[in-house]
């Protein structure tokens, strides 16, 4: 396959991935990812910073989907029902792809660093929504502490979807853990 092959980013993704399932990621080089996406490494470097990019690729445009909706919530919206426009949001984003979304998850929960950026990224989207709150004049500490009870759902209930072996309704599990979290906290 040459380098004028459409779709080289996605197909970099995709040989990623199969890469660190089958050999794990710190075994993988980013010359045998380009081989078997068919470019050269000098084409994975025009769309990735380094092999870990793969896997967070997409980061940014799921923290604007995410403020965007809790903006566009109502203005009448508790600040946890503006949050749970967001994680509505956020589940059309990452539930597209069940097995793509399996196989990333297992690659990053077996390797510290990977997680460790994993959680950044969580922590990144929940002071966004935070800031998004306050935009929308939640004060402090409840801005925080909403947003944060938003990503723990988002964490608990991604895990439980991915655990599943067949696809489910990704925005039913996250209504499901904010349930589950609404029980829990209330003595049910």
């Amino acid at each position: 396959m040459g380098r004028w092959e459409p779709d080289a980013r996605g197909r970099l993704g995709e040989a990623a991935l199969q890469l660190y399932v089958e050999r794990g990621f710190e075994q993988t080089t980013v010359a045998e990812i380009a081989a078997r996406a068919g470019v050269t490494a000098r084409t994975f470097f025009r769309h990735f910073a380094d092999k870990r990019e793969v896997l967070f690729a997409g980061s940014e445009q799921l923290q604007q989907g995410l403020v965007e909706a809790l903006e566009s919530a109502p203005a009448s919206a508790t600040p946890l029902e503006a949050v749970v426009a967001a994680l509505d949001a956020g589940a059309e984003f990452l539930g597209r792809h069940h097995a793509h979304a399996r196989r990333r998850h297992s690659v990053i929960m077996a390797n510290p660093e990977l997680y460790e950026r994993e959680l950044i990224k969580m922590a990144t989207l929940s002071e966004a929504l935070a800031e998004g709150l306050r935009r929308r004049g939640v004060p402090e500490p409840d801005a925080t502490l909403t947003a944060e009870t938003g990503i723990v759902v988002v964490r608990v209930a991604f895990g439980t979807w991915v655990s599943r072996p067949e696809p489910t309704d990704l925005a039913a599990t996250m209504r499901e853990t904010l349930a589950r979290m609404a029980a829990v906290t209330s003595g049910g």
